[in-house]
């Protein structure tokens, strides 16, 4: 009897390790591309041939943000002339069949495709804790001709652009809109500033003036977006500084970066074109759901990268680790940039570097905020920009 009550004992401590360890599941890294463009607006080839890049290219989750449409309802695209595009088409009815590409031919004898819907072709890509699709759109604004463009992630109906008398006001009535729909279906969902340097459309001034926004591209893949700035406006690093300074001090949460592909193009890879691959986030979430992703980046717990892999960041409020897994034969430059208390009109000085794959920088009293960047010798295969380097940003912490 003594021998059954101490078996019974020890299967009962097993159960209940077991079940604090399923509890206690260590957060993963999950790889993902929030700005993407197919046939549904402006991109150039059909969902799925997409999702198949993506997912062969060992990406967690993708979203398709085309502008001012969400993939829903019947739409029967046109198939441009050129070879490129018929050579596309040959290659998606020869991967998918006649079952399930419907095709037909307009009164000028020219081929339409109706596109799949996110619900039709999300079946084909999706695993659980493998592979996941979260809907998305563009909304795709403006004011004076300045192109203003939004990316919703997770968005539910979609939300038609709202105008507004400026940039900024253009801006804050779409994320409005945006909280409005979050309060009212409870989904989780959030607005980021896509490109503000498209057509030097958004300064650093327009942003700082919003109330609520969280999220922007601090890189992003195609070939016109002036990621690096000019001599008489500020790159995308620096617009980040400049506006973590300015919310930070008026009791704003900070302001976190994203990297993102914006791709269009998938039949030709080169420099003039937007293409895939080029920028992405990886956030450490505890599953691979819309929910516990966003959940995870609201809380900056991602980093952006074009081709840098962090093993790990640490942050215990005073001191910001972080660590790279490293590439044989690629060396590292980690840098800490941040913000002073008494000086916030200089904005983004590099603190502190090190050669190498791990460094600390240890936060000091005057010190608004902390970010680093890793920048390898790495030469980044089909860059945005000749010479461009592998690279990964954190998110600014406080202390």
């Amino acid at each position: 009897m003594r021998k059954l009550s101490l078996l019974i004992c020890f299967l009962l401590l097993v159960f209940s390790c077991t079940e604090k360890t399923s509890k206690t599941k260590e957060k993963q890294w999950y790889k993902g591309n929030l700005h993407t463009h197919s046939y549904w607006s402006d991109g150039d080839d059909y969902p799925e041939m997409i999702m198949d890049w993506y997912k062969s290219h060992d990406y967690d989750f993708i979203v398709l943000s085309d502008h001012n449409v969400l993939a829903k309802g019947e739409k029967w695209k046109l198939i441009p002339k050129s070879p490129v595009h018929k050579k596309a088409f040959d290659k998606y009815l020869a991967k998918y069949g006649e079952e399930w590409v419907e095709h037909r031919e307009d009164s000028t004898g020219r081929k339409e495709v109706r596109l799949k819907t996110l619900e039709e072709y999300r079946t084909i890509f999706e695993e659980e804790g493998e592979f996941l699709i979260i809907q998305s759109e563009e909304i795709s604004d403006s004011y004076d001709k300045k192109p203003l463009h939004m990316n919703v992630t997770n968005i539910q109906k979609m939300i038609e652009p709202q105008g507004g008398n400026s940039v900024a006001e253009v801006l804050q009535n779409n994320l409005d809109k945006v909280k409005e729909q979050r309060e009212i279906t409870g989904v989780p969902m959030f607005m980021h500033i896509n490109h503000p340097n498209f057509v030097w459309a958004i300064t650093p001034e327009d942003i700082i003036q919003l109330d609520g926004e969280r999220f922007f591209e601090v890189y992003n893949g195609h070939p016109l977006v002036h990621n690096y700035g000019d001599s008489l406006r500020p790159s995308m690093e620096a617009l980040w500084d400049k506006v973590q300074a300015a919310y930070l001090q008026a009791g704003k949460p900070p302001l976190y970066g994203l990297a993102v592909d914006d791709a269009h193009n998938y039949h030709v890879f080169n420099e003039n074109s937007s293409n895939p691959g080029r920028g992405w986030v990886m956030v450490k979430a505890k599953d691979l759901s819309p929910s516990s992703l966003i959940e995870a980046m609201e809380a900056g717990q991602f980093y952006a990268s074009t081709g840098v892999t962090l093993q790990d960041i640490h942050f215990d409020g005073k001191e910001l680790t972080v660590s790279v897994s490293e590439e044989e034969g690629v060396d590292y430059a980690i840098q800490f940039f941040g913000t002073k208390k008494s000086s916030p009109e200089r904005s983004g000085e590099l603190l502190h570097e090190i050669n190498g794959a791990e460094a600390t920088y240890r936060l000091q009293e005057d010190d608004m905020y902390v970010r680093a960047k890793v920048i390898s010798s790495k030469t980044k295969e089909n860059p945005y920009q000749t010479g461009d380097k592998e690279v990964a940003w954190t998110q600014p912490v406080l202390k």
